[in-house]
């Protein structure tokens, strides 16, 4: 059991867990049951002073000067601690790409001087949370869905599913509708079209919207809406839309989105694309490639994880989608499951890669599972994660010869 070897707790408290998202960032401490913070993913740049999203950068000098502002603000602004000779945890994606790995490794050691630095794979480390260490974890983040299957610990890399549907995805989709169909009320005067009035709406802006007024719909009214929206049927067949509601913008200014936008924003989730693929198929595709004797237990363990999942009606509506799926011919050749089951987390889903690696960073074997930043220095290299134990003992033991 990999993923649970040494389940005894440390009792080191200066442990520093990083989750750095596309959209938010999660901080806190080894061992407590939350983050302290969670914060934008987003720094001011000195050269220009417009705020820049983290993982939106040209080259690997600007990042390095970008992490260096972003974590500074993290350990003294929000932890309150010194960053020095501590031990780092980053709950990192399967999908992180290596130049913003390595930059974030060179920051942590050679800046701020970290003794160890642990990178472990976020979609792995929620099964921690949970007690259990195999599931078919889907994390619904903000650029792309990922689907991975966990079995007793090690991740089936041949069976992974990654579709780019999330939460920018329903962003996009809310700011064309409102641009073709949103109005803006003041007190003095009538309606206005959206389009009269240029970049009012923001990340920011759309985000709101999407968390206070948006929802994903049943399966039927969804049917109903793709018949238009996607195979051009006649409008009059939408089902009745739900009540419109007025978004404030200002101190006197009123958004109109209608009830159309609040419910056929999220079906961009479901939406199959040019390769029929959506967030539910591929759930399905993971199983289908995962060896025989998986595809039970993956099945009767779904956990669902990111922070576009937090939606309300997302959960009701993909286990149905998944069961209407089967009987589809391409799956109900495949597959004989006839059951689906999803885990209930302990936290947040927004929350639950960071809780796992707060579980991961208060055990004892944190150390023999880190690389140490003497190591670091001499190789000047970062190990692979997924053959990160063996690489450390030898680096070490090459070390101590020398």
């Amino acid at each position: 059991m990999p993923l649970l070897e040494g389940l005894s707790y440390s009792s080191d408290k200066n442990v520093i867990v990083f989750e750095i998202g596309a959209a938010y960032t999660r901080c806190g401490l080894a061992g407590e049951a939350g983050p302290r913070c969670i914060v934008p993913s987003q720094v001011k740049n000195k050269v220009t002073g417009k705020v820049e999203k983290l993982w939106d950068f040209e080259t690997v000098d600007q990042l390095y000067e970008n992490l260096k502002d972003f974590l500074f603000n993290l350990y003294f602004r929000h932890l309150l601690v010194n960053a020095k000779d501590r031990r780092v945890v980053i709950c990192e994606s399967i999908l992180c790409p290596s130049a913003f790995r390595d930059t974030l490794a060179k920051v942590l050691f050679k800046h701020f001087e970290a003794s160890s630095v642990l990178f472990a794979v976020g979609q792995v480390n929620c099964l921690l949370g949970l007690g259990t260490h195999t599931g078919l974890v889907v994390d619904v983040g903000y650029n792309e869905t990922v689907v991975l299957p966990v079995y007793e610990g090690i991740p089936v890399l041949k069976a992974l599913q990654c579709v780019p549907l999330g939460g920018k995805s329903i962003h996009k989709r809310i700011e064309s509708q409102l641009k073709e169909t949103g109005k803006i009320t003041t007190g003095s005067k009538e309606e206005e079209p959206l389009s009269t009035v240029p970049d009012c709406l923001n990340e920011e802006i759309l985000e709101d919207i999407k968390v206070r007024c948006c929802f994903v719909t049943n399966l039927q009214r969804a049917s109903q809406i793709h018949k238009v929206t996607l195979h051009g049927e006649d409008q009059s067949k939408l089902p009745s839309p739900p009540p419109g509601v007025k978004y404030p913008l200002d101190g006197n200014r009123l958004l109109l989105v209608n009830g159309d936008v609040r419910e056929h924003s999220c079906e961009v989730l479901f939406e199959q694309d040019n390769e029929q693929q959506s967030i539910s198929t591929i759930i399905l595709d993971a199983i289908i490639n995962a060896p025989i004797d998986m595809r039970r237990d993956l099945a009767e363990n779904i956990v669902i994880i990111g922070g576009t999942s937090m939606l309300p009606g997302f959960h009701h509506r993909l286990c149905v989608e998944l069961y209407h799926l089967l009987k589809n011919n391409k799956y109900q050749n495949e597959l004989s499951i006839k059951l689906f089951k999803f885990h209930k987390l302990l936290t947040k889903e927004n929350c639950a890669c960071w809780l796992g690696g707060a579980m991961l960073g208060a055990l004892e074997t944190l150390p023999s599972k880190s690389i140490s930043r003497d190591t670091y220095l001499q190789t000047g290299k970062l190990p692979d994660w997924c053959c990160l134990s063996e690489e450390t003992e030898e680096q070490e033991k090459a070390t101590a010869r020398s």
